[in-house]
């Protein structure tokens, strides 16, 4: 975003600077054909503004979604650690029946 804003003001520089060699910045000399180029800069700077802020906001969902996955997935290995200890607890458990049997 910060290299399109830079390259952004060194065209709006460019355009001032022919706009000033072809007019001298005088009202009787601007003509239907700067109207015309001044709505083309604006038409095509919102086509190209519309393109990055769509590519940018598809990034961060993209990763605002891998996000969400990456803590779903801890909390599964959290839980399946959980289920892991009360087996070996309940194995140990009955192992310590079996070797010591009341009857």
């Amino acid at each position: 975003m910060k290299s399109l804003s830079i390259t952004g003001l060194i065209l709006l520089a460019v355009s001032a600077l022919l706009f000033y060699l072809t007019t001298d910045f005088a009202v009787e000399q601007i003509k239907i054909s700067h109207i015309m180029g001044i709505m083309a800069g604006v038409g095509i700077g919102l086509i190209i503004g519309g393109m990055v802020g769509y590519l940018s906001k598809g990034s961060a969902i993209k990763a605002e979604q891998k996000k969400k996955e990456f803590k779903q997935l801890q909390k599964d290995k959290e839980e399946l650690e959980k289920q892991a200890a009360d087996i070996a607890k309940r194995q140990a458990e009955l192992e310590e029946q079996n070797k010591n049997p009341q009857i």
